[in-house]
This record gives C-alpha cells, sequence and structure tokens, in this order.
C-alpha cells in the first residue's frame, strides 16, 4: 500500500505534499534532514494522509493536492 501524506513545518508554516511505500520511515527522514528539500523547514508535523494499492495512484492524488482544486479541498477539510 502507498500513501500520499502532507506535512507542515512547525518552523514556517508551509506544507510538503509527498507519497511513499513506508510512511514512518518517510517521515522520520524528513524531521532528521535527510531530505533536501525539506530539511530547512524541519521539524515536521504530519496533518493529512490517504492509502492507495498502486504507486501510481498515489502520485496521481499527490498532483492532485498540489493544484488548486486540491488546496479548496484541503482547506474544505480545515487543513490549511
Amino acid at each position: 500500500m502507498y500513501k500520499v501524506y502532507v506535512l507542515r513545518s512547525l518552523k514556517t508554516g508551509r506544507n510538503y505534499y509527498g507519497h511513499t511505500g513506508d510512511l514512518p520511515k518517510r517521515f522520520k527522514d524528513h524531521n532528521s534532514g535527510k531530505v533536501r528539500s525539506t530539511k530547512a523547514y524541519k521539524p515536521w508535523k504530519l496533518i493529512y494522509t490517504e492509502e492507495y494499492k498502486t504507486k501510481s495512484e498515489a502520485y496521481q492524488r499527490e498532483l492532485y493536492l498540489k493544484s488548486i482544486e486540491g488546496y479548496k479541498f484541503l482547506r474544505k477539510e480545515g487543513l490549511v
């Protein structure tokens, strides 16, 4: 199973969108500075997840969440 996730930086308030097959490991990588694009904004808090059967489905959902429509969805859910 693959997870789509949204993180929020506790330092700046910015969001990061991603997908992975191992969420606990990936979250730990983000907070330990192993991910170049997120290490300057750590610590991170997990604010949203969804689960998908295939990597392709998870990637498509990640792209959606990064779009204007996805932002509106997350806003409606009270997450942004």
